[in-house]
């Protein structure tokens, strides 16, 4: 008889209770449950830890700020064969952990998955350029440059080896990072990222509410490559993935 797949879905969140609520609702009504369901508390004031109580979900407090640190300590408690990520405004559909498990079953030891996001709470134009332009240019511009899918924060898994192996050479005291970024960039070529476009996410449209809050995550978006690029050139990350690809072509 076949090993259960276990899955962890992982939660980093900050002063966001109210959407926390409804997030880990929509877990809850999930058609194929998680094993753990584990929120990293980035040093709330608000009610966080009464609203995980009152869902029975696990609470770990972590206090350093920053959304990279906080996924990371997530990730590292997971210990399951799945790790998934979404953030405290996301709202799972009740078969979007059926279809991560699905879509990782056959893919890999080494394999991700992620999907686009449905903008909600914002006026309907707004809600529209955030997915066409800001989702759409993500995944179009940066999937460029990295000669790959990237993945979508608040709507992507991974399988257990890519935490492995990515976990030492993440950032966990920067919070000027962005860990998507980041993740999506020390990706090795053997660790292909699945696209799926029906592992849709609606997410809230509040990067949208002020030139400000979209400029706050655009300088983000670039520290976290100047960082990145600085660490590895992007041309030769590219080039070792291309002779990469060739190689196992053959």
């Amino acid at each position: 008889m076949a090993r259960k797949t276990t899955i962890a879905v992982v939660i980093p969140s900050r002063n966001d209770a109210g959407m926390l609520a409804v997030c880990l609702a929509h877990l809850a009504r999930q058609s194929r449950p998680a094993d753990r369901v584990i929120v990293v508390d980035n040093g709330s004031p608000d009610n966080t830890a009464e609203v995980c109580a009152a869902a029975g979900v696990e609470r770990i407090p972590w206090p350093e700020p920053g959304v990279a640190g906080a996924s990371a300590r997530g990730f590292d408690a997971a210990g399951t064969d799945i790790i998934a990520r979404v953030d405290a405004d996301s709202r799972p559909g009740p078969d979007w952990l059926a279809r991560v498990e699905a879509d990782l079953s056959d893919a890999g030891p080494l394999a991700l998955v992620t999907g686009p996001g449905d903008f909600y709470g914002g006026p309907r134009l707004v809600c529209w350029l955030g997915r066409t332009l800001y989702l759409g240019g993500y995944f179009h511009v940066v999937g460029l440059l990295l000669g790959h899918c990237p993945v979508f924060g608040s709507n992507y898994a991974m399988a257990a080896g890519v935490w492995s192996k990515l976990g030492p050479d993440v950032t966990r005291d920067d919070p000027g990072v962005l860990d998507d970024l980041e993740i999506s960039y020390l990706l090795r070529p053997e660790m292909p990222v699945i696209f799926d476009p029906l592992l849709r996410m609606p997410v809230s449209a509040r990067p949208f509410a002020t030139w400000a809050t979209l400029g706050r995550r655009l300088a983000m978006a670039w520290l976290t490559f100047r960082q990145l690029f600085a660490a590895e050139n992007p041309l030769e990350r590219r080039r070792t993935r291309v002779r990469w690809v060739r190689a196992h072509q053959k």
